[in-house]
């Protein structure tokens, strides 16, 4: 058992504590609560309990990266360890992140220093569709260890990157049209099939499209790479068109068509805003794009993209968010909460709530402000960090 004393706790949930504790057991969260209320049996007669003394510091839900490549697209990478995109074919939804992610990535130990306990990493958007992202936890050698959910989301790409990537090599698409109509057909090829395959369940598994039946289910969303406006509103318009869930990755100029997204009620990722505008379609972007978003009512996440910006930016990332518009509250939550909700995970992560995994951070002040240091890591239970001048243990 761990327990985190003292703590002045932002649960991301109904009620927060100036100076409380957080209990966990079996890498789940027993208990949260006002330091009055704690145990004392729990904390002084029982030699198998792990103190650690927040000493007021900040005590939150280990943050959240929404989308990202870490592991995939490694930082020392070349040839060797670049495995983000199978650029050879516009169509490969049957290729799983899970088989290519390296935690052995110097990424993941940044991840782990900057308070980033989870993260949602798979193939990037040479492709109409890339793959199946995994949601996984930041610490561990063993990938299959890590899974919180696999797979979490389909990967398709919308725009200039697609274009780009095919164009030279004299095949389809080249065009923003052709992009969307490869998508609609292998929907409507995958919708066949599951079709047929629930009139015959004995049918023999098409590995090809088996990997469709839980985004056709609604179980996982399509993640749509989209930075203008005009590929936003196409995404929405095909996500309809076959009654898919979709979050809405980058959703660059999102703030140039707010009230259109509003309406269609999918969730938005935003960012990589740290990043320069090196493609003519991000030429908007901007992180005012967050803020604008969630005051629209729109749910909404800060992303990093990495490695286009590093990792352990990102709460940097949600606090240049703030400074630009989006309110204080939900510059966290959207590393942390709202990122859960969006990945499909926040029955596990996201907010300290009993029952939900041991996933906590420590910081010495607010994460979204550049002088801030993190002073413990813990993921189900377990200190995968500490700073030793920090005193807490």
């Amino acid at each position: 058992m761990l327990v985190i004393i003292h703590g002045n706790i932002k649960t991301m949930d109904a009620k927060d504590y100036e100076d409380g504790y957080v209990q966990i057991e079996d890498g789940k969260i027993m208990a949260v609560g006002d330091m009055r209320t704690c145990r004392s049996d729990i904390l002084w007669e029982n030699d198998e309990v792990q103190i650690v003394d927040a000493r007021g510091n900040l005590v939150m839900p280990g943050i959240i990266e929404a989308h990202c490549h870490m592991g995939i697209t490694e930082e020392k990478k070349g040839m060797e360890g670049d495995d983000c995109n199978e650029n050879v074919d516009p169509v490969t939804p049957y290729l799983r992140a899970i088989d290519a992610i390296n935690p052995m990535d110097a990424a993941f130990n940044d991840a782990i220093q900057a308070g980033i306990t989870s993260a949602m990493i798979g193939p990037g958007s040479a492709n109409v569709v890339g793959g199946q992202f995994a949601f996984l936890k930041t610490h561990g050698r063993c990938i299959d260890k890590m899974v919180v959910k696999a797979p979490a989301a389909m990967k398709v790409a919308f725009g200039e990157n697609p274009k780009v990537n095919y164009s030279g090599q004299n095949v389809s698409p080249s065009t923003r049209m052709a992009i969307a109509a490869m998508l609609r057909e292998e929907l409507v090829k995958a919708r066949e099939y599951y079709t047929r395959k629930k009139a015959d369940p004995e049918m023999a598994p098409d590995f090809r499209y088996e990997c469709w039946i839980p985004v056709l289910n609604g179980e996982i969303p399509l993640k749509a790479h989209v930075h203008r406006a005009d590929d936003i509103l196409t995404a929405v318009r095909i996500a309809k068109e076959f009654g898919l869930r979709m979050t809405l990755d980058h959703c660059s100029e999102g703030h140039l068509i707010m009230e259109e997204l509003r309406e269609a009620g999918f969730p938005a990722i935003v960012g990589p805003d740290m990043a320069s505008r090196n493609k003519i379609e991000v030429k908007n972007m901007a992180f005012k794009t967050a803020g604008i978003l969630s005051r629209k009512g729109i749910l909404t996440a800060v992303t990093t993209d990495h490695p286009v910006s590093k990792i352990q930016f990102l709460p940097i990332c949600a606090g240049l968010a703030v400074k630009e518009g989006m309110s204080p509250e939900e510059g966290m939550r959207s590393i942390t909460i709202n990122a859960a909700r969006i990945c499909g995970v926040d029955d596990r992560v996201g907010s300290l709530t009993a029952g939900k995994d041991g996933d906590v951070v420590i910081f010495d002040g607010n994460p979204m402000e550049v002088f801030t240091r993190t002073l413990c890591t813990i993921i189900e239970g377990k200190i995968v960090y500490y700073d030793e001048e920090s005193g807490l243990m």
